[in-house]
């Protein structure tokens, strides 16, 4: 049986947008607010610092038994035991993936707009998938458009589902209803004034499950 993030729950799926200096703090902010995952993401090349903040990062989320998701590097979760890593198009297989991290870590996979891409990763022991963007996203404008009806239609791989892309509170209700699992959010949560208040916001949105 392959391992899946259900045991979390459902909910916000928080996405750190470094480097920046406040890092751990706002981090802790999110967690604060209901995360149920917290996901690493710095694409500098400055690999000490990395290393240094995703082990400080995995000991945080400890605190609040939150698994530690590493952005598109395997050797950086192997190093800091984190919980899982995230993969996009350009990165490891997860069957590959699965092999360097061991059964019980968490593998998920960007399916963009792709159902067909989704099925794959589900077929190799991926263990959420995530589509997006459903709305412009500030991070990544130029993102393929996905639609709300690829949430239902993925339904039936089994595994969980989760949105991403231009994701407010406001709009977040729609893609829960539609059958997200998570709302994996940057901008919105972590460039928020208040951090704790707005992953409390998205939290909510998951309050009558």
């Amino acid at each position: 049986m392959k391992p899946t993030v259900q045991t979390t729950g459902r909910g916000l799926y928080a996405i750190t947008d470094g480097p920046r200096p406040d890092l751990l703090d706002v981090a802790a902010h999110a967690l604060a607010g209901g995360a149920r995952l917290l996901q690493y993401r710095d694409k500098s090349a400055d690999s000490v610092r990395r290393h240094a903040e995703a082990a400080a990062l995995k000991q945080l989320c400890a605190t609040y038994a939150v698994p530690l998701i590493i952005n598109d590097d395997v050797a950086l979760a192997i190093a800091v035991a984190a919980g899982g890593v995230h993969l996009g198009k350009n990165d490891d297989d997860p069957a590959a993936a699965r092999i360097a991290l061991g059964a019980e870590s968490i593998i998920g996979v960007s399916c963009y707009d792709s159902l067909a891409r989704a099925r794959a990763a589900a077929h190799a022991g991926a263990s959420y998938i995530a589509f997006g963007a459903f709305f412009p996203s500030p991070t990544k404008p130029l993102a393929p458009h996905a639609p709300l009806e690829l949430l239902r239609q993925s339904a039936a791989l089994g595994v969980p589902r989760v949105a991403i892309g231009g994701i407010t509170p406001d709009n977040g209700a729609s893609l829960v209803e539609a059958g997200a699992d998570y709302l994996a959010v940057i901008s919105a949560v972590f460039g928020a004034t208040d951090v704790r208040a707005a992953a409390l916001r998205f939290t909510d949105l998951y309050s009558t499950d």
